[in-house]
């Protein structure tokens, strides 16, 4: 029973929240993700509901993510010819920002005179949380605190990329859809698809070459700084 009402009042909320959303034009502080967040957090801690057992009684959506991700293929496909024309650019902007995502924060964290394991978990902040978990389980580092780390990479990227976008004047649909997958990966690429569909086609391959990149590099970096 509370596997079904679980379940049942997690998607409630993402689909009020959805709908608060768009009732307010789609503002980036009314991010669907973020609502969702705070407001299961605050019924899990008013109800004091474990954490684990919650998240048990929602695999199920935690499985979908697997299918969801695939499906970003199709949007990407529909994108193709403009994708072949900037496949070079595109490979450039990737490799850029994944090193400096990682560099960036484990600097960051250095600079501030962080404890190792912070820093070390501050390095896959940029790709989704599975992801994350699993490059720190293999480099014996922290895989809860690098998730919190990615949650709230996700939710910045997801609230302030467009606007910084608008700032520089970035105008093409791609780079903007790109940029927001790279540096806040499923959040980042929720919000894209909120907006339009081209902008989330990008976001969706940069979010996925970035996670693959990303499990690559962390490994070869952190061994030399």
């Amino acid at each position: 029973m509370f596997e079904l009402a679980a379940l049942a009042g997690t998607l409630g909320i993402y689909l009020l929240s959805s709908r608060l959303s768009r009732r307010f034009g789609n503002p980036p502080l009314l991010n669907p993700a973020l609502l969702s967040l705070v407001v299961v957090a605050i019924v899990l801690l008013a109800l004091r509901i474990p954490y684990p057992n919650y998240f048990q009684a929602v695999r199920p959506i935690h499985f979908m993510l697997g299918p969801a991700t695939v499906a970003l293929a199709y949007p990407l496909y529909l994108q193709w010819p403009r994708l072949k024309t900037l496949y070079r650019p595109l490979f450039l902007a990737l490799l850029c920002g994944s090193v400096a995502g990682i560099l960036s924060a484990v600097l960051i964290g250095r600079t501030f005179g962080l404890p190792q394991n912070v820093q070390l978990a501050l390095a896959p902040k940029s790709v989704t949380t599975p992801i994350a978990m699993g490059i720190m389980d293999k480099l014996g580092g922290e895989p809860a605190l690098a998730a919190v780390f990615v949650v709230l990479t996700g939710l910045v990227g997801a609230t302030w990329t467009f606007g910084m976008l608008d700032l520089l004047r970035v105008k093409d649909p791609a780079v903007r859809g790109f940029a927001q997958g790279l540096s806040a990966h499923g959040f980042g690429t929720a919000r894209a698809f909120q907006l339009d569909h081209r902008l989330g086609a990008f976001a969706g391959l940069a979010m996925a070459l970035n996670g693959l990149l990303t499990a690559i590099l962390v490994p070869l970096l952190i061994r030399w700084i």
